[in-house]
């Protein structure tokens, strides 16, 4: 039996209310996009006599996953959730992190049934909470609108079953393909439309990652701005400066507040010292061409709990990511202008001699923001 059947098997079990809850809980899920780094985003609904009696979304870390909220809200307009089936966009973990199991909390409320969009790839659960909740006599099935929610935390997964973060690499460029001038300059090449949209993106993410030729031609902050957090608190992603040869200035704005980190292949040794006192990180990673280790650095993000990066940074850097396949999914935005040859291109890549060496990628949505085309694809 080949994949696509039995997911449709999978499917066909779950009836059109339990896709509607489940729906409902990736809703909630949704909320939590920009605000529960490193933990997943989850959300709950738990459903008593076909009727909602109580919903959550993962809190940020240290604090409430779905299913506490979604009890506690029971409780409150309720007095209990005994009789309840849970929806839950993730299987429910079964071990202490900072807070503890979900597991026996859904037990302990008395519910009949545990529905879950899909198991958690945290190799610390890993189907041990379905296996726990159907130990204590409740009914638990998994794989409802499992594609939406592994979407969803597509980094946390990718951080758990490969040991990296998710990286998609934003790039803005004219109809011909470039991405600044010759001099470097390239503000601003899309229109406020685009540029709203990719702090969105830089939102969700848990890291803004960039190169220091970008830090030295623009000196951008790389910070979200311009965001409605809704009712949760602004959080601003970790910096991450590729810096081979450590030549950021003390006084680059992507430096300001510290909660920056610096991957260098060489530097000095009082720079390193001055840096950390600003409260900047500094990591020495070096490969045998004297660069910075690019897999290495994201081993490293991925050890610090980063789950998605959204990469901005020049040709170079954007060749030598794709170069070591740690691209992703591209974020582009085409605007309607041409900038000439002389200007620059997105990647720096090696010339091609045969068509079958290209690198095809799977378009996965087109839209359009303003006067600009914005256009998500993933290498197939």
């Amino acid at each position: 039996m080949s994949h696509a059947d039995v997911r449709q098997d999978v499917m066909s079990a779950f009836t059109a209310v339990d896709h509607a809850f489940m729906a409902r809980a990736l809703q909630l899920a949704q909320r939590a996009l920009c605000t529960t780094t490193p933990n997943p985003r989850v959300g709950c609904v738990l459903v008593r006599d076909g009727k909602v009696i109580g919903e959550g979304l993962t809190q940020p870390a240290g604090q409430n996953h779905a299913e506490i909220e979604a009890l506690a809200d029971a409780r409150a307009q309720h007095g209990d959730a005994r009789g309840a089936t849970a929806y839950v966009t993730l299987e429910p973990c079964s071990h202490h992190g900072r807070t503890p199991p979900c597991t026996d909390a859904l037990i302990e409320a008395g519910m009949v049934r545990v529905v879950a969009a899909m198991e958690d790839p945290n190799p610390l659960v890993a189907g041990q909470g379905l296996a726990r909740l159907r130990s204590a006599g409740i009914v638990t099935e998994c794989g409802l609108l499992a594609d939406e929610a592994g979407e969803l935390n597509i980094g946390f997964v990718a951080r758990m079953t490969r040991g990296r973060p998710w990286l998609r690499l934003k790039l803005a460029a004219s109809l011909d393909g470039k991405t600044a001038l010759n001099n470097g300059r390239s503000q601003w090449i899309t229109g406020a439309a685009a540029r709203a949209d990719g702090h969105r993106w830089r939102a969700r993410a848990c890291a803004i990652l960039t190169g220091i030729g970008t830090v030295r031609d623009d000196d951008p902050r790389l910070t979200v701005r311009d965001v409605d957090w809704g009712d949760q608190p602004p959080r601003q992603p970790l910096r991450v400066i590729v810096d081979s040869r450590l030549e950021i200035s003390l006084t680059a704005r992507a430096l300001a507040g510290g909660k920056a980190l610096i991957a260098c292949a060489s530097g000095d040794a009082e720079k390193i010292i001055a840096l950390r006192q600003q409260g900047v990180d500094v990591v020495v990673l070096a490969n045998p061409q004297g660069k910075v280790d690019l897999p290495a650095l994201f081993a490293e993000l991925a050890q610090r709990g980063i789950n998605e990066v959204h990469g901005e940074a020049g040709f170079k850097l954007n060749g030598s990511l794709m170069n070591e396949g740690l691209v992703d999914e591209l974020l582009l935005y085409l605007a309607p202008t041409l900038l000439g040859d002389a200007a620059c291109g997105m990647f720096n890549l090696p010339e091609l001699h045969d068509l079958g060496a290209r690198r095809d990628m799977r378009i996965t949505d087109v839209r359009r923001l303003g006067d600009d085309i914005r256009i998500l694809a993933r290498p197939r």
